[in-house]
């Protein structure tokens, strides 16, 4: 095959140019209406050290899940199979993290999801079975594997048990020497931006752990990869127009086993961070639907990855603040969302003149009435809304962007080779 990549640009979709400032113009602007919000409400753990070093740790299982789905979709393959492939991934950091160390345990998790991902691969690439059948069956099947090596191999260890294993060495955390204290010091000043700006970079710069760092690496590398790459371009053809790519020499088969081999092993390290990372032993049911959190969070970043890494922080923000008991800082939220939709409704309202309907406008007000309202009469949102802030927030942002996304077109499609139309 040659090196350079055939002349698949006709049958994938052109991308959206935006210019270079657009997404720091974003970061920007977010960082000063929350550092505003912080000001005005005294919710000081809105952006606190603490509540983003928590919301890195619990985001960066569900960025790994969903990667592992991004590299899979991306070559046409669906993949609800990675809930069952984290929870294989578990048992082989525990596994392999108690008898050899916490490194071999990074490997264990990955072999055990390429294990995972080979049987998804057989059954859809090489057999034809449906995605979707296939994807519940690994999920049914690495329940139940997980659960029967976990007693086999975890019983009578001390500290171990049928359903958890023994405490495990944990991955080194690491620091940017000499930053820590004096941006402890700024943050805790709560001087408007600047304490903001403190807290953000001691949590990206204090104590992070090494998997998170190969985490993000691995998103910075998917990126280019799959956009930048002449062997990228092939493997997304494959999820666009298989049978064209077909025709220009690819080799389709080869191209979606491997990716859906990839979405295992990244699953699979997702696993493995929720044993060597945010815990420090394995335990049954570990995962607890992280896998689906993920694959709702490649949707929501429109199968690219940097969209996911929102997804996945979006997320993992919205837990952390619920499980640090944050009532105050989700009240505080409710200022900007209020004033969010007042401006959005009045926004309809004057575009009424071009055509537009006036109860779309009229309903945005009366919402942001209704929450400004909720905050000017409140001074913390009840526990029972709190917990179920993490799942409202993704459902709420994935009907909002629902009209913007477009998955491959021949994702979930069964491709047999030398059968196009």
């Amino acid at each position: 095959m040659s090196t350079t990549a055939p002349a698949l640009s006709p049958t994938l979709p052109a991308a959206t140019t935006r210019p270079w400032w657009y997404w720091p113009a974003i970061v920007v602007g977010s960082i000063l209406v929350i550092s505003t919000v912080r000001v005005l409400t005294g919710a000081n753990d809105i952006d606190s050290s603490g509540a983003l070093t928590a919301a890195i740790g619990l985001a960066m299982p569900l960025a790994l899940a969903g990667l592992g789905g991004l590299w899979s979709e991306r070559a046409g393959v669906t993949n609800i199979g990675l809930e069952g492939m984290m929870i294989v991934g578990t048992w082989g950091a525990a596994f392999f993290g108690f008898h050899y160390g916490p490194w071999a345990g990074i490997l264990g998790a990955v072999f055990m999801g390429v294990v995972f991902g080979a049987i998804h691969a057989l059954a859809t690439v090489i057999f034809g079975v449906d995605h979707i059948v296939s994807g519940v069956a690994i999920n049914l099947l690495g329940a139940g594997t997980g659960s029967y090596l976990a007693v086999r191999t975890f019983t009578g260890l001390p500290g171990g048990g049928p359903t958890q294993s023994p405490p495990l060495d944990q991955l080194p955390f690491l620091s940017v020497p000499g930053l820590g204290d004096a941006l402890l010091q700024l943050e805790q000043s709560r001087t408007w931006l600047v304490a903001d700006v403190a807290g953000i970079l001691r949590a990206v710069t204090t104590n992070v752990n090494a998997l998170t760092i190969i985490g993000v690496g691995l998103l910075v590398f998917t990126g280019w990869f799959l956009w930048r790459t002449a062997t990228g371009l092939r493997l997304r053809s494959c999820g666009e127009a298989p049978y064209a790519a077909e025709t220009l020499g690819v080799n389709v088969l080869r191209y979606k086993f491997v990716a859906v081999l990839v979405s295992g092993a990244l699953a699979g390290l997702a696993g493995g961070f929720l044993v060597l990372v945010a815990s420090n032993l394995y335990r049954e049911g570990q995962t607890g639907g992280r896998g689906y959190i993920g694959l709702a969070a490649m949707i929501f970043g429109n199968w690219r990855p940097g969209g996911l890494a929102a997804g996945a922080m979006l997320f993992g923000y919205a837990d952390a603040i619920q499980l640090r008991g944050g009532g105050d800082v989700i009240h505080a939220y409710l200022l900007p969302i209020g004033l969010l939709l007042l401006g959005w409704g009045i926004w309809a309202l004057v575009r009424r003149a071009e055509g537009k309907s006036l109860s779309g406008g009229l309903w945005r007000i009366g919402m942001s009435l209704l929450v400004l309202a909720w905050y000017a009469f409140t001074t913390e949102v009840p526990s029972e809304f709190t917990n179920m802030t993490p799942y409202i927030a993704t459902l709420l942002v994935l009907a909002f962007s629902a009209q913007r996304l477009r998955m491959p077109k021949a994702d979930g499609q069964v491709y047999r080779k030398g059968e196009a139309d």
